[in-house]
């Protein structure tokens, strides 16, 4: 068996504004404060001798290459993304940034925002509008319903019982 697999589906290019710039900061300290203070400790494991049994200095490469890696990502991510930063004219559908309430069968309710996929890790309730909730949910109004399906088959359904779209808090 070879070592090629397939290409991960492409993500969505939308962010917020709020995320687009949580995004950007955290490039910048990665550029500006984070790879110079590594690059230093590098340097000076470096001027101890051995390098090949220097414990320091193979963590801090290793630590640049994370940085780098993560700063070419970053920097390649940010530069194709669309920031929406602007209320929907019809705020009676479903769109992105939308704060989305429902129902489940068991009368439940859950709230979740929908965002770019780069915005989900840190901020509860946030989905990705490339998830399969979300693009179900997409173009909704209050009222209507969505069935997923589970990984084990079981079929889900939700109610949409209201739709907020909210200013973005200040970071």
């Amino acid at each position: 068996m070879g070592r090629w697999r397939e290409p991960p589906p492409r993500s969505a290019k939308y962010i917020t504004a709020a995320g687009y710039k949580r995004l950007n900061e955290e490039l910048k300290y990665l550029w500006k404060v984070k790879r110079p203070e590594v690059t230093q400790s590098v340097k000076e494991a470096a001027a101890q001798g051995d390098r090949s049994e220097n414990a320091e200095y193979i963590y801090g490469k290793k630590q640049l290459r994370e940085i780098d890696r993560r700063v070419r990502y970053l920097a390649k991510r940010l530069e194709d993304m669309s920031v929406v930063d602007r209320l929907p004219d019809d705020r009676s559908h479903v769109y992105f940034g939308a704060w989305v309430t429902v129902c489940d069968e068991a009368d439940r309710t859950f709230c979740y925002r929908i965002v770019g996929p780069d915005e989900i890790d840190d901020q509860p309730g946030y989905i990705s509008v490339d998830s399969p909730m979300a693009r179900q949910l997409l173009k909704k109004s209050v009222g209507d319903e969505i069935t997923l399906q589970k990984p084990d088959g079981q079929e889900i359904w939700y109610e949409v019982l209201q739709i907020d779209y909210r200013p973005e808090p200040d970071s």
